[in-house]
């Protein structure tokens, strides 16, 4: 087979198993499980083999005419370049892995079925966005991975959170793709094609009349779908979902999404040197907000959320340099890890047989009892707070040096204003992000929580994938003298500079948060609670006995405890309760758009049925009244008749002489 067959075939088969997973899940349960994870897996095998043909070199293209538009054509067309042959990698490793998983984690779900078909469904729409070299039909995949996220998000749609959560993360999505389409439609119109590469070559001879106005629709999208600032508060919120959903979305297909469009079309982005310093000021905002929002959280799940979100921004942040290499890096680099750590989340909560069990504080007695989770988060931690020699370093500081390159004036594609917040930003990010590294893997791990019941041993098969993925969460980075011919030719090779200051930030977050959690252990270790909580057999004294009665009546019970042993409070302060809320920025839109909506809804509510339905009511009712005269008249009685007969005669009479009286007078 060539490879544009062989490309062809890497979106469509995780299609097919949907599909007959979907058709033949009751009348088979049987197959159910190996059509969720043959085809996915055979779709990455495929990737494998695509990428090596390509081999970095000149793109691939294929192209075939639809059905004539009548204005700019429309083609199913494939573009194989480096970063879209790679990316289809990462999105076949962490899709096989989230099915593998699933299969464990989801063994006891009565709607499994249903949940494995959308999981291949969403695979294959991040698939088709990847290869495909038209915008419509990238905007296929584009759509239909929002509407599988609706109905992932909202697995346990039982439960009003996941309901919530799902409704949200429609709408917020929705809210950047209208901008987005209507961008796409003048982008086309301007280039004259919907093919990449023509508006790509139209971007780069300056063919695009207006680059910044599109330029910015288009961000809104990706906003969005990539939950940027300020269309992120759909992404914590997703964590009410199954945790391998948000494995998958979080570490390879739709966050990863609206990063990938701006890398394909970066010239576009380029053309306005406006639209590049709002995409970094856009990412610099996401990158220093989520990282506090994350060290406030005690959710791991939102932990990993808010994570996501500012990893995410140095994506961002690498595209607004104009470096798409160390944007693309980064994000492989990324759907690692994260699917590390959130699938080790998912092993913890599944050790205490339950997806309640989600809050830090309340964790204890973990590391022993599930020592594969354990090890595998540890490294994936070490990755995401860019601690050489783990692939986090590799790719984190691959946008570090390109933001550097920038700020000092040697970047012909962005300003050097561009670079400098993102340099700022970045390494206050880093700082950031080791704290809130460590703080979980302390509160996780050598927390003072309650031990969760223990449900015997993980499925093998989660354990199994948790160490596939620890793999390239430690050796991918030490590939970057190979991948050269896949980013451009660019080499990632660390630079001095900002190795050693991401390094020694990274060193100075973790440390700091260390020396904050011995500082509030030692401090709860002296409060009455804390000694209850280190020693449960207690002394017996009056001031233990109070503080166990106010416990109770608080928590219900001793083993409930949150830990208060939190570096968290310590370090953000009175910051602290704004950012665990998110700085509240749900609330604002709440009082912008959510009341505004439902008052304007209460008020055409009341119209329709206070006004509208009135006149309707009152057309209905005259001819009712009137029929109810007319009829109370025909009585068949000949003397009312006779009687009504003269009174009009009577009236006429009158009439006719104060008529007469008139005109002769005048």
């Amino acid at each position: 087979m060539t490879t544009t067959t062989l490309a062809v075939l890497v979106p469509l088969l995780p299609f097919l198993g949907a599909a007959a997973g979907l058709l033949l899940g009751r009348r088979a349960p049987g197959f159910v499980r190996p059509l969720a994870v043959l085809p996915t897996f055979a779709a990455f095998v495929l990737a494998v083999v695509v990428a090596v043909d390509q081999g970095g070199g000149k793109a691939i293209d294929a192209a075939t005419r639809l059905t004539p538009t009548g204005s700019v054509p429309i083609e199913l067309a494939l573009h194989l370049d480096g970063f879209a042959v790679l990316v289809a990698v990462l999105v076949g490793l962490v899709a096989t892995c989230v099915q593998l998983y699933s299969t464990g984690y989801l063994r006891d779900d009565p709607r499994y079925t249903s949940y494995a078909a959308l999981v291949s469904l969403f695979t294959s729409a991040m698939l088709l966005v990847v290869y495909s070299g038209d915008l419509m039909v990238l905007l296929v995949g584009w759509e239909i991975m929002g509407i599988c996220s609706y109905f992932l998000v909202g697995h346990y749609w039982e439960t009003p959170e996941a309901r919530a959560a799902s409704l949200k993360a429609f709408l917020v999505t929705k809210l950047g793709d209208v901008p987005f389409l209507i961008g796409l439609f003048a982008l086309a119109t301007d280039a004259g094609t919907f093919r990449i590469t023509g508006v790509v070559q139209a971007a780069l001879t300056g063919g695009i009349g207006h680059p910044t106005l599109i330029a910015l629709l288009l961000l809104a999208g990706v906003a969005g779908k990539s939950a940027q600032f300020p269309l992120h508060t759909w992404l914590p919120d997703a964590m009410a979902g199954p945790t391998p959903v948000s494995a998958l979305i979080h570490a390879a297909t739709m966050v990863a999404a609206g990063i990938y469009f701006v890398a394909r079309l970066l010239p576009v982005f380029a053309a306005s040197a406006a639209a590049m310093t709002v995409l970094a000021v856009m990412a610099a905002v996401t990158m220093v907000g989520s990282a506090l929002a994350a060290l406030a959280q005690d959710d791991i799940k939102r932990v990993l959320a808010y994570s996501t979100i500012g990893q995410l921004g140095y994506m961002s942040g690498a595209l607004a340099v104009g470096d798409r290499g160390a944007a693309v890096f980064h994000l492989l680099s990324h759907g690692a890890f994260k699917a590390l750590l959130f699938l080790a989340a998912g092993v913890i909560i599944h050790a205490a047989g339950t997806n309640s069990l989600t809050a830090m504080s309340r964790m204890g007695g973990l590391a022993k009892r599930i020592p594969d989770a354990y090890w595998t988060m540890t490294v994936a931690l070490l990755a995401l707070a860019a601690i050489p020699p783990f692939a986090g370093f590799f790719s984190k500081e691959a946008v570090l040096s390109a933001a550097e390159h920038t700020a000092l004036g040697e970047s012909q594609v962005a300003p050097s204003g561009a670079g400098w917040t993102v340099l700022i930003a970045g390494l206050l990010t880093a700082l950031l992000t080791a704290a809130y590294a460590t703080r979980l893997w302390l509160l996780a791990f050598r927390g003072r929580g309650a031990e969760a019941p223990d449900h015997g041993k993980q499925p093998v098969v989660m354990n199994a994938v948790l160490w596939v993925l620890a793999i390239p969460s430690i050796a991918f980075g030490l590939t970057t003298g190979y991948l050269g011919d896949w980013f451009d030719g660019r080499a990632l090779t660390p630079a001095v500079t900002t190795s050693v200051l991401s390094t020694g930030v990274a060193l100075v977050g973790g440390l700091v948060t260390y020396a904050a959690w011995r500082h509030t252990s030692a401090l709860a270790a002296r409060t009455p609670m804390g000694a209850v909580a280190a020693h449960p057999e207690g002394d017996g004294s009056l001031v233990e006995e109070e503080a166990i009665a106010s416990h109770t009546q608080v928590y219900g019970s001793i083993a409930s405890a949150p830990d208060p042993a939190d570096p968290g409070r310590l370090l953000l302060g009175p910051l602290h309760r704004h950012a665990a809320t998110g700085f509240h920025l749900d609330a604002v839109y709440s009082a912008l758009f959510v009341r505004p909506v439902l008052a304007a809804a209460a008020l055409v509510r009341f119209l329709d049925r206070e006004v509208v339905e009135t006149y309707v009511r009152g057309a209905s009712a005259a001819p009712r009244w009137l029929g109810w005269a007319v009829r109370r008249a025909q009585n068949g009685n000949v003397q009312s008749y006779l009687s009504a007969l003269l009174a009009g005669s009577l009236v006429l009479a009158a009439a006719v002489v104060v008529l007469a009286n008139v005109t002769a007078g005048s």
